[in-house]
């Protein structure tokens, strides 16, 4: 008989209510790991549909998270930004802190390659961001940023922000970061980027990548990008059909308008590249870039969270970060 022990986890039981359930879970043996969560981080833009109900039907299966449990709209266990420590399992990892895509549960067990160490110098309380590095990362594969380009990105929340600094990091490129809020300001300094509101933002750009998931959002994207440029598409609208204006001088202009979504590999990556060894080229980047922390919020108790949620990710905010 299989052994297994006792967890709680948060369910999402209805749109826009939450609850704490207990849950069993499989006793790891040597081919997986037990995990205890320290933390675990709120991916803003996607728990917020998730939490609101407005995921389409049509794209509920392509939107399960690699460790969902339950059903769409609800009750469904969702999240995929765990951070805790190997208490058992594969002997090699017995005490390493690891990085895992689940959702917010204090205990659960996992394949051990579904399970990844941390590198020497990121702090668990950073790891969070995890997730949300791999999906700006595959955002600039996508975008392919060029070697002293003018680039804009549109959106201040954390897949911008990151984008945006990852683009920064290429040499000679001008990387402007654009969002309705002025107080996003203070992210551009820390990230090496400039920052405008939208009706300061730099035009002819030579790339945009636009993460606002708003329809003016998108439309300044448009008017912004340079002659037979690219428009990067970063965001996802969920059930919400925006009007994009693809006439006026669309055609005329000869732009191109890409969509980037982190469930599959750049194409021009995937000959070399897989799912895992993207997580750690961006738990890599997260080690060596302490100045990426500007992009956590907040912190709140995982018991707290039935009553917190809905604050938490129905306004404006950056990764919320969660304490086991």
């Amino acid at each position: 008989m299989t052994r297994q022990h006792s967890s709680q986890a948060f369910w999402i039981v209805a749109p826009r209510s939450g609850g704490i359930r207990d849950e069993s879970v499989t006793v790891a043996d040597d081919d997986s790991v037990g995990i205890r969560a320290l933390y675990s981080g709120i991916s803003h833009g996607t728990e917020s549909l998730v939490w609101q109900a407005r995921i389409p039907v049509s794209q509920q299966t392509r939107m399960r998270a690699p460790f969902q449990a339950g059903e769409f709209p609800a009750p469904v266990k969702y999240g995929y930004a765990s951070v805790g420590v190997v208490e058992s399992g594969a002997e090699a990892l017995i005490g390493q802190t690891v990085f895992c895509l689940y959702p917010h549960q204090r205990r659960y067990t996992v394949p051990l390659a579904a399970a990844y160490p941390l590198p020497a110098g990121l702090p668990p309380e950073r790891a969070v961001l995890a997730a949300n590095v791999e999906t700006a990362l595959n955002i600039c594969w996508d975008a392919e940023p060029r070697a002293g380009e003018r680039i804009s990105v549109i959106g201040a929340g954390v897949v911008g922000a990151l984008a945006a600094a990852l683009c920064a990091e290429i040499p000679g490129t001008e990387v402007e970061l654009v969002d309705i809020n002025p107080d996003r300001h203070a992210l551009a300094a820390p990230l090496g980027v400039a920052f405008a509101t939208p009706d300061a933002a730099r035009p002819d750009n030579d790339r945009v990548i636009h993460a606002s998931a708003s329809e003016s959002g998108l439309a300044l994207a448009l008017r912004i990008v340079a002659d037979e440029a690219m428009l990067v598409e970063a965001s996802w609208f969920g059930d919400h059909p925006p009007q994009v204006p693809l006439g006026e001088a669309f055609h005329s202009r000869r732009l191109t308008l890409r969509a980037s979504q982190v469930g599959q590999l750049a194409p021009v990556m995937r000959p070399r590249w897989d799912h895992g060894r993207r997580m750690r080229k961006a738990l890599e980047l997260l080690a060596h870039r302490a100045h990426w922390d500007c992009l956590i919020d907040g912190e709140t108790a995982f018991d707290d969270l039935p009553a917190t949620m809905d604050s938490i990710v129905t306004r404006p905010g950056l990764c919320h970060r969660i304490k086991y």
